[in-house]
């Protein structure tokens, strides 16, 4: 193993591995239940004000911006402990999520539908309860 593997895998220092487009993947799962909340992406300011805040910044892709979790809906995510993966590639926060939802659409979780066993491309809805309605929070349907 190099030095600078080392330093990665072993070290005690955060250094991200941000991909071509300057993000890391990040994985958000709820403290008390471990539940898998989200998965989307952060930019190097995304992480760095996630850490000094205590609050969940992410990188949206498809709007090119930055977004405090939250900012819009009151539904914010309060960091509890922030992870990176061995090579630093991956980063899992821990948060508590104030409101009860973290989807977009309104859903506890953005993980609310499964495959079908078996299926062709089938899904199903899976604790897919509306916490509350988009339309309302935020102005349109999303």
């Amino acid at each position: 193993m190099s030095a600078a593997n080392n330093e990665i895998e072993e070290g005690l220092r955060l250094r991200p591995k941000f991909d071509a487009a300057g993000l890391v993947t990040c994985v958000t799962t709820d403290i008390a239940t471990g539940e898998v909340l989200m998965v989307a992406h952060m930019n190097e300011e995304a992480l760095r004000r996630t850490i000094a805040s205590g609050e969940a910044w992410y990188y949206s892709r498809s709007r090119a911006a930055l977004w405090r979790k939250g900012e819009s809906s009151g539904h914010v995510q309060r960091v509890a402990e922030l992870r990176v993966d061995c090579d630093q590639d991956a980063v899992w926060l821990r948060v508590e999520q104030i409101g009860g939802a973290a989807c977009h659409t309104g859903r506890r979780s953005c993980f609310y539908r499964a495959a079908l066993r078996g299926g062709d491309g089938e899904l199903k809805f899976v604790d897919a309860d509306q916490v509350f309605d988009p339309a309302k929070v935020y102005g349109q349907s999303s």
